[in-house]
């Protein structure tokens, strides 16, 4: 008779416990970051079709960087319908992905794709994305199959607007 009733408090932790588990797997699909080389990010950058792309360098611990996201997701959203595709590619580390960067998505809820360029080999990616980014960030592109610009500076959703236009 003792024997019953720790029975069921194994089958109640076990339950439980698998509950848990259920639930951490289940945030874990919910948003998933593409890692990439820069030789898998290039063909992201020189895209040819219809559509204006605007291509944002960021990081979860870089301030300015996060200040202007919000901006992005607005012209994600403004501008959907008129062929303009935002990306945003994290510089954050690749062992910070699981605890800041999914974590960071999540909390802030972005809409736009959200992509890891994790290759060491920075003095190289940096030059190869534009001849004179230093490397700082926020750092965007914006191109079509026509022009191409690179800005090295921060964003606000006016400026943001206003350089988008001269590509549409």
């Amino acid at each position: 008779m003792k024997k019953l009733p720790l029975y069921f408090l194994l089958i109640f932790l076990c339950l439980q416990s698998c509950k848990k588990e259920s639930k951490k797997n289940e945030n874990l699909d919910i948003t998933s970051v593409k890692s990439y080389t820069y030789a898998e990010l290039k063909p992201l950058l020189e895209k040819e079709n219809n559509k204006v792309y605007v291509v944002n360098f960021w990081a979860t611990w870089c301030a300015p960087c996060v200040k202007e996201l919000p901006a992005f997701e607005k012209l994600g959203k403004q501008y959907a319908n008129q062929n303009v595709e935002v990306l945003l590619v994290s510089l954050d580390f690749p062992k910070q992905v699981d605890k800041r960067l999914i974590p960071f998505i999540e909390k802030n809820k972005l809409q736009s794709k959200v992509v890891l360029l994790d290759d060491v080999n920075e003095d190289f990616w940096i030059k190869a994305i534009d001849s004179t980014w230093t490397g700082a960030i926020p750092a965007t592109l914006i191109y079509n199959e026509n022009k191409r610009k690179f800005y090295e500076q921060s964003f606000d959703y006016d400026l943001l607007e206003n350089e988008l236009k001269t590509f549409l």
